[in-house]
């Protein structure tokens, strides 16, 4: 099965953001794609709005990346997990506190992001993005 979703490029001052939209439990979620992202991650306030129940199961390790040094992280499980076609069941996803990222969109009068698409899903899914066509390829 071959995917292809689009994506928005949000122009910054020195370059670009990658947006998608998927489907966490069937509710609409915006994602920022980030390729040196070594897992997906999701927002511990905003992930709050697509799972039935909110607890988090703690995560051993500090996360690093994203503007931080390190900072403390959970798990939580997502049912259904759409990207496009391509539905993820049972997905098991590091939560952490992005309201940094979100803070910084939010001064440059953008949307806030639910989380980050990490290179878990890119590779497994063997994603090309083709920024001619503002769309990502998926494989499954």
């Amino acid at each position: 099965m071959v995917a292809y979703i689009p994506i928005k490029l949000l122009k910054l001052e020195d370059g670009f953001h990658l947006l998608i939209k998927v489907r966490v439990n069937g509710k609409v979620a915006r994602l920022l794609i980030d390729t040196g992202a070594s897992k997906t991650v999701f927002d511990k306030e905003r992930i709050k709005a697509f799972l039935k129940d909110e607890k988090f199961e703690t995560h051993d390790k500090l996360s690093t990346g994203l503007g931080t040094s390190s900072m403390k992280s959970h798990l939580a499980l997502i049912e259904k997990f759409s990207i496009g076609k391509i539905e993820i069941r049972k997905y098991k996803t590091v939560v952490i506190d992005l309201s940094h990222v979100n803070v910084a969109y939010g001064q440059m009068k953008q949307k806030p992001i639910d989380g980050v698409l990490g290179s878990d899903i890119l590779k497994k899914y063997k994603a090309v993005i083709d920024y001619g066509k503002k769309k990502i390829l998926l494989k499954h």
